[in-house]
């Protein structure tokens, strides 16, 4: 058996889903309160 390499000429859309767009928003949102949270709490000595 031989391998073949798919065809070129397929107009597949490389595009992220929209699902996958929203995960990485979220998972961002999540990470940006985090890190800002915590550059607070270094500034303001954690009380």
């Amino acid at each position: 058996m031989s391998y073949v390499p798919e065809d070129k000429d397929d107009k597949k859309n490389n595009k992220p889903t929209t699902t996958r767009i929203m995960i990485w928003v979220g998972v961002g949102a999540v990470g940006l309160y985090f890190l800002v949270s915590g550059i607070i709490g270094i500034v303001t000595g954690g009380h």
